[in-house]
């Protein structure tokens, strides 16, 4: 990481190589089908997040209520690069009614003492994985989940785990969503498009990253319509445990926030040794999301559900996905040529 913005505190051109290692930073963050659906624009102090329409799932996620979450985990993970670099910040969430897609802006006000927390995560940020293997090992402790939902509640979202019971009403929604999204040819050629191959473009989910057979598991995962070469075991899953992002309301502000929760606890979960894989499909579809609101006796709505399990520290995991160049997610002022 650059050292400007730690030995230069007040210069302007500190300040922007520091909110463009943020929004830098902020690329590595999980996205529905890796679409990464964001885009950053600098000018001056200001960092701004908007969303990119042309990296959001028409089919899938035609409100974009998904790429609006993933949105939310790029900007807590800009919001831990800024803060662990030492920089004060104001952040204005939604700041244009009239601009949908203009989902926040971040405001260097000045120096401020490094927060040691974000600093652990800035380290973290780099390693998580998205791992679609069956979970093989001992179920999460409950001073792992509590750890887990204490940073998923500090920004503002909740942390609900499934009993076994409402595991299996998972299970039941997670089937009818990808046999009512697999009805439609439309959202199949979406998949076919994001997902498979080498995905040389920096965006999608590659053949190396999909389950190289059906896994055994109780909530069934994303069925991508073809194996990839990511080698599974054929044990079940039944150390996994099965939790739910919601919160009190369900509109943009709320995704987002849910994003930024989402961010919070999946970081901390990889600190603790603990993998996450999301699942989204009970969320697609309007049918299956309003079953998982029962879940919750309908006095919330969820955002995504997520399945967690311990981490082998010996096992390097699945290889990452890929990634955008930076100069495809920021926008940023051409530098003053000196005469």
């Amino acid at each position: 990481m650059s050292n400007d913005a730690l030995t230069h505190p007040t210069d302007g051109l500190a300040i922007g190589h520091a909110l463009t290692e943020a929004a830098t930073i902020a690329g590595y963050a999980p996205s529905i089908h890796n679409t990464q659906p964001w885009r950053w624009r600098i000018t001056g102090h200001l960092l701004d997040l908007f969303t990119d329409r042309s990296r959001v799932l028409a089919v899938t996620d035609p409100d974009a209520r998904l790429a609006t979450l993933s949105c939310g985990v790029a900007l807590h993970h800009a919001r831990m690069a800024l803060a662990a670099q030492g920089w004060q910040v104001t952040i204005t969430r939604l700041p244009k009614p009239t601009d949908p897609d203009h989902l926040a802006r971040l405001h260097v006000d000045g120096r401020a003492p490094v927060d040691l927390p974000a600093a652990l995560h800035l380290r973290t940020i780099p390693l998580r994985h998205t791992d679609r293997r069956p979970i093989t090992g001992a179920p999460v402790g409950p001073q792992e989940l509590q750890a887990i939902a204490a940073a998923v509640e500090a920004e503002d979202t909740w942390l609900h785990t499934l009993t076994p019971g409402q595991v299996l009403e998972l299970a039941s929604a997670a089937d009818h969503a990808q046999r009512t999204e697999t009805d439609d040819t439309s959202w199949l050629d979406e998949l076919a498009y994001w997902t498979g191959g080498t995905r040389p473009g920096g965006t999608g989910i590659p053949d190396a990253a999909i389950p190289d057979r059906a896994a055994r598991t109780t909530v069934p995962g994303r069925d991508f319509g073809h194996h990839g070469d990511l080698p599974i075991s054929a044990e079940h899953d039944k150390a996994a445990v099965y939790v739910m992002l919601h919160g009190r309301t369900d509109e943009p502000s709320d995704w987002l926030r849910a994003g930024e929760a989402l961010s919070a606890g999946w970081l901390t979960a990889t600190e603790h040794g603990v993998s996450v894989l999301p699942h989204s499909a009970p969320i697609e579809v309007v049918s299956t999301r309003q079953a998982m609101r029962v879940v919750l006796s309908s006095t919330g709505y969820p955002y995504l559900l997520l399945r967690l399990g311990t981490i082998d520290p010996a096992d390097a995991g699945p290889p990452y996905a890929p990634r955008l160049p930076a100069d495809q997610i920021i926008e940023q002022p051409e530098p003053t040529q000196t005469p």
